[in-house]
């Protein structure tokens, strides 16, 4: 309950920022049971190694990963990454659904302990529609998200952990 006050205060406080009517913030989720620890899951996560994963796996969905600075056709600033909570929260600058009419999109990643040998990947995409493209309902793509913890479950439950 307090993770999910303490996210709700953070989305408040972004979307107040940029002055984004917070009736207006919409929410797609997605969740994978992975039958490994929380704490492993979340090593996985923490760092960019989820990233370069998942460009691994996914070539036909992310052509490359890469630290830069400038331009790019998806830029994202990390603005959380709570290692205590095990969450992490970015805010896309550039590309997204910012190119189809969104004015806001945060993605938040939370691997919740199921129990000592399970845990859950949730990922929550929260945006808001500019008012002159409402009508279109334009909305960002969750299914790269569920394919990315599609493959990590499947690495992290292949894993030698030993």
């Amino acid at each position: 309950m307090l993770k999910q006050i303490s996210f709700v205060f953070f989305v408040l406080l972004i979307g107040c920022y940029i002055r984004v009517n917070c009736e207006e913030l919409k929410h797609l989720t997605n969740e994978v049971e992975v039958n490994v620890p929380a704490n492993l899951t979340w090593e996985l996560y923490r760092h960019l190694g989820i990233s370069k994963l998942a460009a691994q796996q996914l070539k036909h969905v992310i052509q490359r990963i890469q630290v830069l600075k400038g331009n790019s056709s998806y830029t994202e600033i990390f603005n959380v990454i709570d290692d205590q909570k095990r969450v992490k929260v970015a805010q896309t600058l550039e590309g997204g659904c910012l190119e189809i009419g969104c004015s806001i999109q945060l993605v938040r990643f939370d691997i919740i302990e199921k129990s000592p040998s399970k845990s859950i990947i949730k990922s929550d995409i929260s945006y808001a529609v500019k008012k002159e493209f409402q009508a279109k309902d334009p909305k960002p793509n969750i299914q790269c998200l569920a394919a990315v913890a599609q493959v990590a479950k499947y690495y992290l439950e292949r894993a030698n952990w030993a």
